[in-house]
């Protein structure tokens, strides 16, 4: 039986314009989509912007809704290329299942940046101390925290390990208390070294006026009498304060004669005769 190919060109025009219009919508309905769920989510994050929302949970719920409008497009152009919407369910259901136990660590980091967002422990910008690092925040994302350490690595940590640890936040109060020890030889004047910490303290541009510093005797070690010497600074100057009053207390120190010990061990040599 011979096989005249007009014919079967005949028959299989129809179906080929068919597919090629049905793909071609496909096509225009994903660029179309994809190009709405972009402006949609601009807007949105554009409106948070403008109403002062937290970067953190403008970030997040504009990946929140981009994903479900992509999601939704999908869906458009796979029902455009003729797969019946029951069998969309089910393959939905088994790969939701399937995912759903596959991806049981991701999940919880979602669930963590959902606890994240709504209880606000840190924003954009904090430092902190969160899963044994410490750095400055920089995004908040769904699965993961980006933290900036204070010699520029940047570490993303997954928010579930933030969440189930305990997590110090640096940057929420504006003042912070500067805990500062100093050594001194028992044979020194307290009331003499007293006057001088108090001086250096008085003197240093950093310390806040209230709530008021404490200098006092803390404790009387194996070789020296430590001074705590616990300060009120703005959270921004911490630092600059702590390293101006290291120096500036063993300075004064040195100049005022004060001394300040460090451990000794005296060795005593018997000898013992034949």
């Amino acid at each position: 039986m011979e096989i005249d190919i007009n014919e079967w060109l005949t028959l299989l025009r129809p179906m080929a314009i068919e597919a090629g219009t049905s793909l071609l919508t496909a096509l225009f309905i994903f660029l179309i989509g994809r190009w709405v769920a972009r402006a949609i989510t601009s807007g949105i994050k554009k409106a948070m912007a403008k109403a002062d929302v937290e970067d953190t949970l403008e970030t997040f719920i504009g990946n929140i809704v981009y994903a479900v409008l992509m999601t939704c497009v999908i869906l458009a152009v796979v029902l455009e290329l003729g797969v019946e919407a029951a069998s969309i369910v089910a393959l939905l259901g088994a790969a939701g299942l399937a995912v759903g136990l596959a991806l049981q660590g991701s999940l919880s980091n979602f669930a963590a940046g959902v606890l994240i967002i709504m209880f606000k422990p840190y924003k954009v910008g904090d430092y902190v101390e969160a899963a044994g690092v410490g750095g400055s925040i920089e995004s908040v994302q769904i699965f993961t925290t980006t933290l900036r350490t204070p010699d520029n690595k940047v570490v993303i940590v997954p928010n579930s390990q933030i969440t189930d640890g305990v997590i110090t936040n640096y940057s929420t109060n504006d003042t912070r208390r500067l805990d500062l020890v100093a050594g001194v030889s028992y044979s020194d004047d307290l009331d003499k070294v007293h006057g001088v910490l108090k001086e250096i303290i008085d003197d240093c541009e950093y310390v806040l006026d209230a709530p008021a510093p404490v200098i006092a005797v803390n404790e009387l070690a194996d070789s020296s009498v430590n001074f705590v010497v616990r300060p009120w600074v703005k959270t921004a100057d911490y630092w600059a304060a702590h390293f101006e009053l290291t120096e500036t207390i063993k300075k004064r120190f040195d100049a005022e004669g004060i001394s300040i010990p460090f451990p000794q061990s005296d060795v005593h040599i018997h000898q013992v005769s034949a």
